[in-house]
């Protein structure tokens, strides 16, 4: 695992090198806020100069502090971004620190900020810069080491702030971490011990687990039957989080896809295409990551996240193409792809949430289809939604948390046809690949809401921005938190 420590706050502690970030501009003049964090008159420094100036976007020099070598490295956040790009660009925000940063010795790190909605999106880009899963044989040998976040910005940031900000942080690199981990390594049973080993010391917060034959027995037909061949059974775990005083009158559950792993079934992938898909429990890792922090954080109202979780293995009791699948909703599916197994789990989960839980609203989130890509790209999940008001919601929080997302067709007229079947009520995969597929995989999750249920409900593909560069990104966590603040 990684040895690195990661702290937001103030701090005084020495370090080996100081690094800074913000716009070019940020390092002129006398800025008395960020000169302070940083340590030193940085003014002085040769280094900002040739920043300011234009010279250079990243400049680096050094000073001796005792018998210790500090390294000050100042480098240009490029602020230009349109309008579906957020507040800040935390693209760019994680690339520099991950950049900058060296890998070895305590660091002290600072955001230079133009102003207070600039915070969150930065604090939670540099916590993706710092991944803890790490098998290599040489980082077991890396020293512990403390990463400081300090954040220098107009109005300054409070201590309650940093406290809510190192929770946030630290879901978001559990998450990554999860997502990141081989199933030989993070199974469902593995999967539901992290997260009873994560909530334990939390009274606010219940785990209730419905796992293998019990869910057949109850009716989780989807979950079931995709996970009923691995070797570890197939869960639905619910997690309910009650607040010590409740301000908020909403009652959000968020769902989550967490296949562990996905060959794919007898539809099977080929190798190439089954490489990366321990990712393929990602949305579920977001929900379990947002409904930890939120909890830490003392959120004001109930919450529920519900984790759907199955191996889609292969073997003789795997489903086939063909079957008919009765989903927890009632209705009935045949199969003609069993590779198109997470709508079949999240169809379950959104039944269970609309029917046995007293929701207000409903997310669910997943690594759904290759077709988000295509559709809204790698950095942008996708929004669909019934609810105009709601959508514009996620969308919000999406620009306010760095997890951004980008809207898709709602049109279930036109494209409820794709799953048409003769034997039963509809198909799990679509007839016609080239008709909004991503939008077509929302629609069949939608089709398991309950029929009288009068809630709000957005479905987020986010399969592409879920990883880069073989690494999972956290992502999602900032997003359902953002989310939260807008209910």
């Amino acid at each position: 695992m990684s040895q690195t420590t990661l702290r937001y706050g103030p701090t005084t502690d020495a370090v080996s090198a100081i690094i800074a970030i913000g716009e070019r501009s940020t390092f002129a003049g006398s800025n008395e806020t960020l000169w302070k964090a940083l340590g030193q008159d940085a003014a002085k420094f040769e280094a900002t100069e040739v920043l300011v100036d234009g010279k250079t976007d990243v400049a680096t020099t050094y000073t001796k502090v005792g018998e210790t070598r500090v390294q000050h490295t100042f480098a240009h956040l490029n602020k230009d971004r349109s309008r579906n790009m957020g507040h800040i660009r935390s693209d760019l925000v994680h690339d520099l620190v991950a950049a900058q940063t060296p890998k070895e010795g305590d660091v002290k790190l600072v955001l230079a900020l133009e102003n207070q909605n600039q915070v969150f999106p930065a604090a939670c880009a540099v916590a993706r810069a710092f991944p803890l899963y790490n098998k290599k044989s040489a980082a077991q040998k890396l020293k512990p080491r403390n990463v400081h976040v300090e954040v220098s910005v107009p109005g300054g940031v409070t201590e309650e702030t940093y406290k809510k900000l190192n929770n946030v942080a630290d879901s978001i690199r559990l998450v990554a971490r999860i997502v990141d981990m081989p199933t030989s390594e993070l199974n469902t049973t593995t999967y539901i011990a992290e997260i009873k080993a994560a909530v334990q010391d939390l009274p606010t917060v219940k785990v209730e687990v419905i796992s293998g034959e019990e869910l057949r027995e109850k009716g989780f037909g989807g979950i079931y039957g995709v996970g009923k061949q691995a070797e570890e059974p197939p869960a639905l775990v619910v997690l309910t989080y009650a607040p010590v005083k409740q301000t908020v009158e909403a009652r959000p559950v968020f769902v989550g896809k967490g296949i562990v792993y996905d060959t794919g079934g007898l539809s099977l992938k080929t190798s190439g295409g089954m490489c990366g898909m321990k990712e393929d429990m990602g949305g579920s890792a977001a929900c379990f990551g947002a409904f930890l922090a939120a909890a830490k954080n003392q959120y004001g109202g109930a919450l529920t996240a519900v984790l759907c979780l199955a191996e889609n293995a292969i073997g003789p009791k795997a489903q086939r193409p063909d079957d008919v699948v009765t989903m927890y909703s009632g209705k009935t599916v045949e199969l003609n792809n069993t590779d198109a197994e997470g709508r079949l789990v999240l169809g379950d989960g959104v039944a269970y949430a609309t029917r046995d839980l007293q929701s207000t609203h409903v997310i669910d989130i997943a690594t759904l289809t290759g077709a988000q890509l295509i559709t809204t790209g790698k950095k942008h999940a996708a929004v669909l939604s019934r609810d105009e008001d709601f959508e514009k919601i996620v969308l919000a929080a999406g620009q306010q948390s760095g997890d951004w997302c980008f809207p898709i067709l709602y049109a279930p007229e036109i494209l409820k046809k794709e799953f048409d079947s003769k034997v039963a009520d509809m198909k799990n995969s679509v007839a016609d690949r080239m008709n909004g597929q991503a939008s077509c995989a929302g629609h069949f999750v939608e089709e398991h809401l309950t029929a009288d249920w009068s809630g709000k409900w957005a479905h987020v593909d986010m399969a592409g921005p879920s990883g880069k560069d073989q690494r999972a990104t956290g992502f999602g966590v900032a997003l359902l938190l953002a989310v939260l603040e807008k209910l």
